[in-house]
């Protein structure tokens, strides 16, 4: 008798697959898995972002913010429209943020 693989371990299959692309950075990936309510969602990619869907088979959902690479080694969470930004995602601290802000600030005001 075969059985189809339930949801959850299409997901987690999603998941290696993303991983072994190697076409995400391995920090973000480990970053949104360690976060429940993205783990629970498929996760697939386009031009190095991050996207997460609600279907697990292809055409994915556009319906959910995507997380893509910003120059600086940052990250931008944008969408779910390619036109909406939601803003910067900082790796590191909140106190780690406030300096890096009031630094670009002052680089602005210089």
């Amino acid at each position: 008798m075969t059985t189809n693989p339930s949801s959850e371990d299409r997901v987690e299959a999603g998941w290696r697959a993303l991983r072994a692309d190697g076409r995400v950075r391995t920090e973000l990936l480990d970053l949104a898995y360690a976060e429940p309510s993205l783990r629970q969602l498929f996760p697939w990619t386009g031009m190095g972002e991050l996207h997460f869907s609600r279907c697990t088979e292809h055409r994915w959902t556009w319906d959910i913010p995507y997380i893509q690479p910003a120059v600086d080694g940052g990250y931008w969470v944008s969408g779910p429209l390619r036109s909406q930004t939601v803003g910067p995602a900082f790796v590191g601290t909140p106190d780690e943020l406030i300096a890096h802000e009031q630094a670009a600030h002052g680089r602005l005001m210089g």
